[in-house]
């Protein structure tokens, strides 16, 4: 199944003590891009979400956030440090003594100096902690995975739609090539006789000239390359996962094949043709960026 590398997922897991909640959204990017957004007390179990995260996807960049919300008492611990702020209270005072000022303490202002108040976290109970967010990360893997497959089929689809617009147009370009080499025989032919007067051309002549004419023009190894990318880019969207790299190299090898056609071409249709040979392989080139 084709995946795209656009997705959201999220998940949620609660027991007495905590609420995890973990969201999970993709963009574009060349290779695996994991970024953790998370509460920095939790920081520990950043590489085991990396490497859950890693089960999902394969390329992206791919961003986590973690959410912890506490559910049962504070699990945190706020200490009044009272010699500290006896010296700053002295501290002012004696400043104000000095410089003839105005004694004034305020306790909020005096609470907001450093080390005035400590914040000290209670130690995380990890049996609590992990199995809640193994739950919510397999909830928000899920869910980013289909997005990501749901979006990656309706590529798939429109894909295989220019695919065969491709082939479409790849079979006009062959049936137009005798119609182009019939129509400088009767160029050559009349041009001669205009020429030449009442001497005809020379059966041979002729013959050389077109031979060398259809050498000029001939594409045929250029058609079955097509024929070949096509079919090959058909059966690589049908394949399981990992396909993006590869239809982007057969992006370019069907370009490339379009850009001979059209070096080769002396004639404003088959021009024409592959001219929109190019739009529709660079609309499927834009289409690949997105594909895991």
């Amino acid at each position: 199944m084709v995946h795209s590398m656009t997705g959201f997922g999220r998940g949620e897991a609660a027991n007495e003590s905590y609420k995890i909640t973990i969201e999970m959204k993709s963009v574009n990017h060349r290779y695996l891009d994991i970024s953790i957004r998370m509460p920095h007390k939790f920081g520990f179990y950043e590489n085991q979400i990396r490497s859950l995260t890693r089960e999902y996807a394969s390329r992206g960049k791919v961003d986590v956030f973690v959410t912890v919300e506490s559910l049962g008492d504070s699990d945190a611990d706020i200490t009044y440090n009272r010699a500290v702020a006896g010296a700053y209270i002295e501290g002012v005072r004696q400043m104000a003594l000095e410089h003839s000022l105005k004694f004034k303490t305020d306790a909020y202002q005096i609470a907001r100096l450093p080390e005035v108040f400590t914040l000290r976290d209670a130690p995380i109970d990890e049996s609590l902690i992990t199995p809640l967010i193994d739950k919510a990360l397999s909830q928000a893997g899920e869910q980013f995975k289909s997005s990501r497959g749901t979006e990656g089929q309706i590529l798939a689809d429109d894909i295989r739609s220019k695919l065969g617009e491709i082939g479409r147009i790849t079979g006009e370009i062959e049936k137009r090539y005798p119609q182009i080499l019939e129509e400088y025989r009767a160029r050559i032919t009349k041009k001669a006789e205009e020429l030449l007067g009442d001497r005809q051309l020379e059966e041979h002549v002729l013959a050389s000239e077109m031979v060398i004419y259809a050498d000029k023009l001939c594409v045929d190894e250029e058609m079955v390359r097509l024929k070949t990318h096509i079919q090959h880019m058909g059966d690589t969207l049908g394949e399981e996962e990992n396909i993006g790299r590869k239809l982007d190299f057969l992006t370019q090898e069907l370009n490339r094949e379009a850009n001979t056609i059209l070096s080769k071409s002396t004639d404003v249709t088959i021009a024409n043709y592959g001219i929109e040979l190019k739009t529709l392989i660079e609309k499927i080139r834009e289409q690949i960026q997105n594909i895991e």
